[in-house]
């Protein structure tokens, strides 16, 4: 499963939740962006999708984006499929 199946099957995911708000980012003005940002339930989340085959590879810039986000009182997390994200939004954000 390519990495763009999986940022499908997880914006489907967090759509169908009642309260969110989802986007893609295809390509922004800062480097390192995690590639979804939601608001769900009133939580900002950012989540970095990676193939398994190369869950590994998160850059340093990439970390630092997902760390500025916890500082800031938002969650994140690195994710190569969509029950990663279930479990990380039920026990997390809901």
């Amino acid at each position: 499963m390519t990495e763009q199946q999986v940022q499908k099957k997880i914006i489907s995911y967090l759509e169908s939740l009642d309260e969110s708000y989802v986007v893609k980012v295809v390509s922004a003005t800062k480097s390192g962006v995690p590639d979804i940002l939601a608001c769900i339930s009133g939580i900002f989340v950012g989540i970095e999708v990676k193939r398994p085959s190369s869950k590994n590879n998160v850059s340093k810039l990439q970390l630092y984006n997902l760390s500025s986000i916890e500082r800031a009182a938002g969650k994140s997390l690195i994710a190569w499929n969509v029950d990663m994200v279930k479990e990380f939004i039920e026990g997390e954000v809901l």
